[in-house]
């Protein structure tokens, strides 16, 4: 869960299912917002001490997002733009400090499951999404939390690398 595709993804996975329950008009913008402000995070860079800080605010950042599908009156137009560019700064960063930039086009198309996710909140079955993202925030709690504990076997390189 320290690098790779797999991180930016459940991030895009999780503003999929916060645009879900925005209106259809705040999807384009949002998912064009995710995809400028990631490309060119990547292509910026970043030093490598920022590795610690994008993985906590990439974390955060599934958690706010994942939250959002469990707004009473669904995710505005404003906060669906303001998810994506979120969303595209910490996937950016976790890439430039930890993947490859083809991790960018492996992680970005988990957005569009706000295609399925409109249909299943438009058909009445939004339970599912729901359950699905409460999943989401407890993998980020738990992605965030293993290296703030004392360090496990098998996290840091022991005496013999």
């Amino acid at each position: 869960m320290r690098g790779g595709a797999l991180p930016p993804a459940l991030l895009c996975a999780a503003l999929g299912f916060a645009l879900a329950f925005a209106p259809r008009r705040a999807i384009l913008p949002s998912l064009l917002a995710l995809a400028t402000c990631a490309c060119a995070v990547v292509w910026r860079g970043l030093d490598a001490s920022w590795r610690d800080g994008a993985f906590i605010g990439c974390w955060i950042s599934v958690i706010a997002a994942a939250a959002a599908v469990h707004l009473p009156r669904g995710v505005p137009i404003w906060l669906a733009v303001a998810l994506g560019l979120n969303a595209g700064a910490w996937a950016g960063a976790v890439i430039a400090v930890a993947g490859a930039p083809v991790d960018l086009a492996r992680s970005l198309p988990a957005a569009l499951l706000c295609l399925p996710g409109a249909w299943l909140v438009a058909t009445g079955r939004r339970i599912a999404l729901k359950v699905a993202a409460s999943w989401l925030i407890a993998v980020a709690l738990l992605a965030a939390s293993l290296p703030l504990i004392t360090p496990t076997p098998g996290y840091v390189p022991d005496h013999m690398d």
